[in-house]
């Protein structure tokens, strides 16, 4: 098989490919049998219809028509190959020309390919990078956050008597109607208003509302057999609640945790949030040298790549190809095809290995992001073919970690902060040292007891109506995971298994 490779563009490739018929022979064979294996001809069995027969029958342009349709692929991909190309999209193949139309074996099976590829990406010299990020500060509102959530998980839902204002609980009954026929209902669904992980329009049409008041809204069904059609929704308030706080004292510090005072507690909180900022600059500095990269290099982008992502968001939104949606998100689109063609070229100038461990904190991440857990939404993924998607993504962020570690990071006073990242030639010799060395056990830890009432209060009331989740978008994005909650304390722990 010859090919010729003639670049179109950055992104852009076509291959003239010619293969010679003794090349295409057994695609010939192949053809004729299975024409053969598929007819019945009186007189002979299934499948043992001489080929001369089938040949007279069918005629040859069809057996050869059949041979080139299954070879097509495989001669593709060797040219590609050959070429050395790294195909992304569609190939657009066009046959020119097909052998032993006439029933002899001379002549040359010659067919083009245009096909959209990864462009070519000179990147820069890291150890001579630099970047700057604004250090997350660790004080007082800090600490008061955490302490502002901890008191929420202990706290208590109140039915009020006044309409629903944002940040309230409502119980409700749903109905989806589309020309007067029910498409789907809900009663008894407990929702925290101002947190979008409904119908769009339910916020505002719940503002405003009282206990037992109902009213109707439009929007597009978000999944069934009908998502993306717009609806009817009446939707009925059957309560108003508001989540009441327990004091920040001292009773509240034993209570909630392992220690006696509010000032322990927030001492604790203050530490906690010192090694989350810690963790926070690394995931600045990364955006910080990725936004840098962009803006820095040229990385074209194939223009059909960006209207098949443009088609597959309309698609799983339920909004039709032309939508205008679609050029409002054009440039995000263009920018995250850029940042995926970027890491892809820097992971494969490294090493960059992708462990369990490394699969299962992006997937704990992922699970807290969308309130499903990690199981769950480990078969969600792998039903939906994704799984493969979602190593990429860990393989991209560490190759990111990699260069960053010999990138100069500073803040904003000019101070070379130590992100705690080494360097491939650094991780390589631990590596190497870890495997000559035998592994010493870990001296045991007692765990730190956890209080027998540890489930707050709210969620407790919450637990008597039906929690509202949304299902995760088909990519989504990594955050970091929720901060690990202090444990109660372990005398406590012991009254309760007393009192029991």
């Amino acid at each position: 098989m010859k090919t010729e490779s003639e670049k179109l563009s950055p992104t852009r490739v076509k291959l003239t490919v010619e293969v010679p018929f003794d090349e295409l022979k057994p695609a010939v064979e192949a053809a004729t049998k299975k024409i053969a294996d598929q007819v019945q001809i009186p007189g002979f069995r299934k499948g043992k219809v001489p080929s001369k027969l089938v040949e007279q029958r069918f005629g040859r342009p069809a057996i050869m028509q059949e041979a080139v349709n299954d070879a097509l692929p495989d001669f593709y991909q060797q040219a590609a190959a050959e070429a050395e190309l790294k195909p992304v999209g569609r190939p657009e193949v066009e046959v020119t020309e097909i052998p032993g139309l006439d029933g002899t074996e001379d002549g040359e099976l010659r067919f083009t390919v245009e096909q959209d590829v990864r462009p070519e990406i000179a990147l820069p010299d890291f150890a001579s990078y630099e970047v700057e990020i604004e250090e997350p500060e660790v004080d007082e509102d800090a600490v008061e956050v955490r302490l502002t959530e901890l008191r929420e998980r202990f706290g208590t839902l109140v039915g009020v008597d006044r309409p629903a204002e944002d940040g309230d609980f409502v119980s409700l009954d749903m109905v989806a109607t589309i020309d007067d026929e029910e498409i789907e209902s809900v009663e008894g669904v407990s929702y925290r208003i101002g947190e979008g992980n409904m119908l769009e329009g339910l916020d505002e049409a719940l503002i405003g509302l009282s206990a037992e008041e109902t009213t109707t809204f439009v929007s597009k069904l978000a999944g069934g057999d009908r998502a993306g059609e717009e609806a009817q929704v009446k939707v009925t308030a059957q309560s108003v609640k508001v989540r009441e706080l327990p004091e920040a004292d001292d009773e509240f510090a034993e209570m909630a945790s392992e220690f006696d005072t509010i000032d322990e507690l927030k001492a604790d909180l203050k530490e906690q949030a010192a090694k989350d900022a810690e963790g926070n600059r690394v995931a600045l500095a990364r955006n910080a040298l990725l936004e840098k990269l962009l803006e820095e290099l040229e990385i074209p982008v194939p223009e059909q790549l960006v209207e098949d992502e443009i088609a597959s968001h309309l698609e799983n939104e339920g909004k039709e190809a032309g939508d205008p949606h679609g050029e409002e998100i054009r440039e995000d689109t263009e920018k995250a095809v850029r940042a995926q063609f970027l890491l892809d070229e820097i992971n494969g100038t490294r090493q960059v290995d992708v462990d369990q461990n490394d699969l299962m904190s992006y997937m704990t991440q992922l699970s807290a992001q969308y309130g499903i857990e990690s199981n769950q939404l480990l078969q969600m993924l792998a039903q939906s073919g994704q799984l493969e998607q979602i190593f990429a993504e860990v393989q991209r962020s560490k190759a990111l970690d990699v260069v960053l570690a010999d990138v100069t990071v500073k803040n904003a006073g000019g101070d070379v902060l130590d992100l705690g990242l080494k360097a491939e030639d650094e991780a390589a010799e631990d590596s190497e040292e870890s495997e000559e060395k035998p592994a010493k056990k870990a001296p045991a830890k007692k765990a730190a007891a956890k209080k027998a009432e540890e489930t707050d209060a709210a969620a407790d009331a919450e637990a008597e109506e039906k929690p509202a989740k949304k299902a995760p978008a088909k990519k989504a994005p990594a955050k970091r995971a929720a901060a690990k909650k202090p444990a109660a304390k372990a005398e406590e722990k012991d009254e309760a298994e007393k009192a029991e």
